[in-house]
C-alpha cells in the first residue's frame, strides 16, 4: 500500500510469521489543516515485512513529484532485493531513490526533494535496517523507554547538539528547514543505514516531522504503550489534528511479538 493523499490508517493490520517473531504493521496519513493537498507517501508493504515514509520539501509540483519518485523506485528496489539478508539491498534501494528523485527534478526550476525513512526487516525476523534521509524519524519503545533511533539531517540538529542556540530557539525554529540531506539534494548524500535488533514486546515508530514536531515525546510513548499499532496509529494522528494539524502527518508502526511455540 502506497499512499500519496491522506487516506485515514487501514483497519485491518498486515502480519508476518518470520523466523518464529510475529510482526503487526500498519500505517496512515492525514493532510491535516495547513495544507490542501498530502505531500507525504506512505507504504506498508502487504506482502514483506517492509513500510517507509517521505515527506515532501514545499506544497508544490516538486514536492509530489519527489515523493512519488521516492517511493515508488525504493519499493521496486526492495522487492527486487528479497530475500537478501545484511544492509545492501536497502542502501542500494535508497541509492535509488536518491537518483529517482534527483531525475524527476531536472530541468524543473522548483525545489524537487524528499525525506526518506525506510524499515525492513530480514526474513528471520530478529533482524531490521533503517535507511535515514532527512528529518522523517524512526523511534523505537523497548521496556517502557521511547528513543530516537534515526539522527534529523538539518542545521537544526547540529545547531541544538553543537551548543549554537536552544532547542526551543528562533534560530532553531528557523534552522529546521535547513536539510542537509535529503532525496534529491544535488550531491546525492548517502542514506545512513542502521542495524537494529528486533526483539518481543519492541514496537518501532516511522512518522514524518508533521507528527514529531506536533506530538511531544511524552505523548508518543504513552500512544505507542498502551495500544495495539492500528488503534496507535489513529490515535497518533488524531494528536496531531488536536494541536493544530499544521503539517501532513503520516506514521507506520510495527510492533513484535515472541516467538510461537
Amino acid at each position: 500500500m502506497s499512499t500519496v493523499v491522506g487516506d485515514p490508517p487501514p483497519t485491518g493490520t498486515h502480519r508476518w510469521s518470520a523466523g518464529g517473531f510475529t510482526l503487526e504493521l500498519t500505517g496512515g496519513s492525514v493532510v491535516g489543516n495547513r495544507y490542501r493537498a498530502n505531500y507525504d507517501v506512505l507504504h506498508v508493504d502487504p506482502a514483506l515485512p517492509f513500510a517507509a515514509v517521505a515527506d515532501g520539501m514545499g506544497d508544490g509540483e516538486g514536492s509530489r513529484r519527489a515523493g512519488a519518485a521516492a517511493m515508488g523506485t525504493l519499493v521496486e528496489q526492495v522487492r527486487a532485493g528479497w530475500p537478501a539478508t545484511g544492509p545492501g539491498p536497502l542502501r542500494a534501494a535508497a541509492a535509488g531513490a536518491q537518483a529517482a528523485v534527483r531525475a524527476a527534478g531536472a530541468g524543473r526550476p522548483e525545489l524537487t526533494g524528499c525525506t526518506l525513512t525506510a524499515l525492513l526487516v530480514e526474513p528471520d525476523g530478529g533482524q531490521g535496517w533503517l535507511a535515514q534521509l532527512g528529518d522523517s524519524r524512526a523511534y523505537r519503545l523497548r521496556g517502557g523507554l521511547l528513543e530516537l533511533l534515526t539522527v534529523d539531517h538539518t542545521v537544526a540538529w547540529l545547531g541544538v547538539v553543537h551548543g549554537w542556540y536552544p532547542a526551543d530557539s528562533p534560530a532553531a525554529a528557523r534552522a529546521r528547514y535547513q536539510l542537509t540531506r535529503y532525496a534529491g539534494h544535488p550531491d546525492g548524500p548517502e542514506a545512513d543505514l542502521l542495524a537494529v535488533t528486533l526483539r518481543p514486546g519492541d514496537t518501532l515508530l516511522l512518522c514524518t516531522d508533521g507528527v514529531s514536531d506536533q506530538v511531544d515525546y511524552h505523548r508518543l510513548r504513552d500512544l505507542l504503550s498502551t495500544r495495539q499499532p492500528a488503534d496507535a496509529v489513529r490515535a497518533l494522528l488524531d494528536a496531531t489534528l488536536a494541536a493544530g494539524g499544521d503539517d501532513n502527518a503520516t506514521a507506520a508502526v510495527l510492533r513484535v511479538h515472541a516467538p510461537t511455540r
